[in-house]
C-alpha cells in the first residue's frame, strides 16, 4: 500500500470517526458531561488557533484572552435582541447603546466575531511586530489587559464590570464540534502550504528566513490574523455555551491556561493540541472526585477543596520532566492536506 493510499485512509478515519463522536455525543452523555465536551471542543480551536502563531511560528504572544474577549463581546451584543438591551443597559442612555436596534443570526454573529478579532490584529500587527521574544511577550500581554480595561470603561458597548446576559444559547455539540473539526483541517492545510514552511523558517530562525527572500512581517502577520480569527469564533461559541460574558472572564489566566494546553501537547503540533486541550481541560474536571470526602482502606477523608488541582499539576510536572518538548512534540498524527495548489 503506497504512502498516498495510506494517508487518505488516515483522513477518511479522522473525519469520520469525528463525525461519529459528535452524532453520537447527545446520545451517550448526560447534560453535565455534555458541557464539559463542549468546552473541550472550543478550547480544541482556541488551542489549535493560538499553537499557529506561538508554536508554529515561534512568536511568543500572549494576547489570546484579548482576542477571545473582542469575538465573545461582538457576539453577545450581535445576538441579544433589542429588548434584552435596553433591560440590561438599564444605567445608559438607550441611544447610546452600540447596536441597541439590531439583532442578527448565530452563525453571522460567529463570522463578524472572528472577523472582528482578524481586523484588530491587522491593525495591532504594524506596532506588535517591531519587537521580538520577550518584548513581544510584554506588549502583547498589554493589549490583553487593555481589553480588559476597556471592557470595563466602556459601558455603552458592554455594559461595564456587569458584563451581559440572557445571551441566547445557541452553542451545542454539533456546532463546537463541528467548528473544531474545522478549524482543525483549515490550519493543517495552512502549515502544510508554502505559508505555513515560511512560517516555520521564521520560527526557527527569523533572520535566516529573511536573507532567503521571505517577508517575514507578511508571514507573521498571516500567522497573527488567523489565529486571531479563530480565537474570536472560539469567544462566540464560549459565551453562547455560558449565556453571559463579562471583563472577569478573560484575565491572563485564560491565557496561561492556554499556553498550559500547548506547551504540554508541543508547540508547533497542532495534534498536540488537541491532546494536551483534553488532559487539561478534561483532567481537571475527571479529577474533581479529589475535592470530596473519600473513604481509603476504611478511613474517611475530609473535603479537601483544591487537592485536584494539586495532584493535576504534580502530573503535570511529570509529564514535562520525562517530556521536555512536549507529548507530540513538533510531530503530527494528522497530516490532512487538500488541494495540491494550496501546497505548491
Amino acid at each position: 500500500m503506497s504512502n498516498y493510499l495510506k494517508t487518505k485512509i488516515l483522513h477518511f478515519i479522522f473525519l469520520l470517526s469525528a463525525v461519529v463522536f459528535i452524532y453520537l455525543s447527545n446520545f451517550i452523555f448526560d447534560e453535565y458531561s455534555l458541557s464539559i465536551v463542549n468546552n473541550i471542543a472550543i478550547f480544541i480551536i482556541l488551542a489549535a488557533s493560538y499553537n499557529l502563531i506561538n508554536g508554529v511560528t515561534g512568536q511568543f504572544s500572549l494576547e489570546p484572552n484579548g482576542f477571545v474577549a473582542v469575538g465573545a463581546y461582538i457576539a453577545a451584543l450581535l445576538l441579544l435582541s433589542p429588548d434584552a438591551k435596553s433591560a440590561q443597559f438599564y444605567i445608559q442612555d438607550p441611544n447610546a447603546i452600540v447596536l441597541a436596534f439590531y439583532s442578527s443570526n448565530f452563525f453571522l454573529a460567529m463570522f463578524l466575531a472572528g472577523l472582528g478579532a482578524a481586523l484588530l490584529a491587522l491593525i495591532l500587527s504594524f506596532p506588535v511586530f517591531r519587537v521580538r521574544g520577550d518584548y513581544l511577550a510584554i506588549v502583547t500581554l498589554g493589549f490583553g489587559f487593555i481589553i480588559q480595561i476597556c471592557a470595563i470603561n466602556a459601558p455603552s458597548w458592554t455594559n461595564g464590570s456587569l458584563g451581559l446576559n440572557e445571551i441566547p444559547l445557541h452553542s451545542n455539540i454539533y456546532y463546537t464540534g463541528g467548528a473544531a473539526v474545522i478549524t482543525i483541517i483549515a490550519i493543517l492545510n495552512l502549515i502544510y502550504s508554502k505559508f505555513g514552511r515560511a512560517m516555520k523558517a521564521v520560527r526557527d530562525d527569523e533572520d535566516a528566513a529573511h536573507a532567503m527572500g521571505i517577508n517575514t512581517f507578511k508571514i507573521k502577520t498571516l500567522a497573527f490574523c488567523t489565529s486571531a480569527f479563530f480565537e474570536g469564533i472560539g469567544g462566540a461559541l464560549l459565551v453562547c455555551l455560558l449565556g453571559s460574558v463579562s471583563p472577569d472572564q478573560f484575565t491572563f489566566f485564560f491565557t496561561f491556561q492556554l499556553l498550559i494546553i500547548i506547551v504540554l501537547g508541543g508547540l508547533g503540533s497542532t495534534t498536540g493540541a488537541i491532546i494536551g486541550t483534553v488532559l487539561v481541560m478534561g483532567g481537571s474536571e475527571w479529577l474533581r472526585f479529589l475535592d470530596e470526602p473519600m473513604e481509603i482502606f476504611g478511613y474517611q477523608t475530609p473535603a479537601l477543596p483544591g487537592f485536584r488541582m494539586v495532584v493535576f499539576s504534580v502530573v503535570l510536572i511529570l509529564v514535562m520532566l520525562f517530556a521536555r518538548e512536549g507529548i507530540m512534540g513538533k510531530k503530527e498524527l494528522l497530516d490532512i492536506k487538500f488541494k495540491k495548489w494550496f501546497r505548491k
